[in-house]
């Protein structure tokens, strides 16, 4: 019990650290989009996105270049999206200083959709390994090499394309406050850097719990690494919606799953040369990511607004999401797992 009470106060410990460095990113970020006159949707899909899926990133590199498990840094990948999907969206909206967290067409039509086109292209990614370059002796296994891991990158690039266009037509109503970038950068950096340490101890918690209750890599990999690695995102766009920002909140959640989809998975392949996906598993994780976000877009479309009863629903079907990992884990199911 003195283990589990010691990694306990570790992860709380972590949670302040990883609270304090969304902070910091917040503050900087906003200072930063509004000196450089960028809208508020290219703020929370680009910038705010990509810093609080760093950790992300970090978990995937390091599972690819360090412990050779290219596997586990994807369903953490896949797990967290989920996450962000149900949790985050449904704390947004849960904690909003009004009864419904408003959207905009934009976001549905825009960055909704491009997101769709993200998890098709991961899927089809994952799909073109097990079908063209399969692994030997492995069951429902291929292996990614680096120019197959070009392709979510390139759409990435198309991602980011659509945005710079967005943000060149763009024409602020207001003159941005005076704003030092310099010291503005050197704060973000800051900010990364107390992320980064945050969430490696949440991480390494998780770890060493699943070790000591004898969990499944799989199991933790999808919910308690993924959760970790999420923390950033939750708490980013639950202050956003607090500070009634809500399109900044939204928009932080599809686009930090855009980045992980296209950007942090294919980077562990481009540094490591190759890694071998296991289809087995992969598939129906993007199955249940892709009716997640079937049941957030309709909540978002329904009168453009997301209200806390469709907030309560979302973090209802994440519970049973969880549930049935646990069935999994148990051994009343082995649908997916069976070969873990």
């Amino acid at each position: 019990m003195l283990i589990v009470l010691a990694i306990v106060v570790a992860s709380v410990l972590s949670t302040g650290l990883v609270w304090k460095g969304t902070g910091l990113l917040e503050s900087a970020t906003d200072a930063l989009t509004t000196y450089y006159r960028v809208p508020a949707l290219v703020q929370g899909a680009v910038f705010v996105a990509a810093g609080s899926s760093f950790p992300e990133l970090s978990t995937v590199v390091l599972s690819t270049l360090l412990h050779d498990t290219f596997d586990l840094g994807v369903a953490a990948i896949v797990g967290s999206a989920i996450f962000n999907i149900l949790v985050i969206p449904g704390l947004s909206g849960w904690f909003a200083p009004t009864e419904a967290l408003e959207t905009s067409r934009d976001l549905i039509y825009k960055e909704a959709q491009f997101y769709l086109v993200a998890v098709a292209t991961l899927f089809v990614t994952f799909s073109l390994a097990v079908i063209y370059m399969p692994v030997e002796g492995g069951h429902l296994q291929g292996r990614i090499g680096r120019p197959l891991a070009l392709m979510p990158i390139g759409l990435y690039g198309f991602y980011l394309f659509l945005q710079y266009e967005d943000t060149a037509d763009y024409e602020p109503e207001t003159t941005p406050d005076e704003v030092q970038p310099l010291w503005e950068w050197g704060r973000l950096a800051a900010s990364l850097a107390t992320i980064l340490v945050g969430v490696e101890g949440l991480v390494r918690a998780a770890i060493w719990l699943g070790e000591y209750f004898h969990t499944p890599d799989a199991f933790w990999g999808v919910t308690i690494v993924a959760a970790g690695t999420s923390v950033p995102d939750a708490f980013v766009s639950v202050r956003t919606a607090r500070n009634n920002q809500p399109i900044v909140s939204i928009a932080n959640v599809l686009g930090s799953n855009v980045f992980d989809l296209l950007i942090a998975i294919p980077a562990g392949v481009l540094l490591g040369g190759a890694a071998v996906v296991n289809y087995s598993v992969a598939a129906p994780m993007m199955g249940v990511l892709a009716v997640a976000t079937f049941v957030l877009l309709t909540c978002l479309r329904t009168n453009m607004e997301l209200s806390r009863s469709e907030s309560g629903v979302l973090m209802a079907l994440y519970g049973l999401f969880v549930v049935w990992l646990l069935l999994e884990t148990a051994g009343p199911l082995d649908l997916v797992f069976a070969d873990e």
